[in-house]
């Protein structure tokens, strides 16, 4: 499971509970089911917390949305101080490649919460893009923004 990423590495803190392995999720404040997803979960959320001046307190994992009538949940959600919605991570397993259909998804989130920044990282591969509702477009970013940047 720990598979090296392309993310900065953290000392995760790991246990094991009933014969499978968990992880602590700082976010959350417990443990969850350790899987390949989760695993690149919190590495990322490590990264924009301790890299990129993310504040973990405007910073929630598992957040649920309301789309056309069912619940969904979208993997990280970062707000600005006025607890706006600025930014969707969805995250996928190491082993999954980054598809258009992974982008629909994340579209898909964010015909609710209707964020500027939208990111995919299966843990090797990162995309970034900034949306621009006036011309109804996005933009692919070369690296992920420093949190004052997306908050300016």
């Amino acid at each position: 499971m720990n598979k090296a990423l392309n993310l900065p590495a953290y000392e995760a803190k790991i246990n094991e509970e009933n014969g499978k392995l968990r992880i602590f999720d700082n976010l959350r404040r417990c443990y969850v089911a350790l899987t390949p997803e989760e695993w690149v979960r919190q590495h990322f959320v490590n990264y924009l917390v301790n890299h990129k001046g993310y504040p973990a307190t405007l910073t929630a994992n598992e957040v649920a949305i309301k789309l056309n009538d069912t619940s969904r949940r979208c993997d990280t959600v970062v707000y600005d101080r006025s607890l706006q919605p600025k930014m969707i991570v969805e995250y996928k397993a190491p082993t999954v490649k980054i598809t258009k259909e992974v982008f629909a998804q994340i579209s898909r989130y964010n015909l609710v919460l209707k964020v500027d920044y939208l990111i995919i990282s299966n843990g090797l591969q990162h995309y970034c893009c900034k949306m621009d509702y006036e011309k109804q477009s996005f933009t692919f970013l070369q690296e992920i923004p420093e949190y004052s940047a997306i908050t300016e």
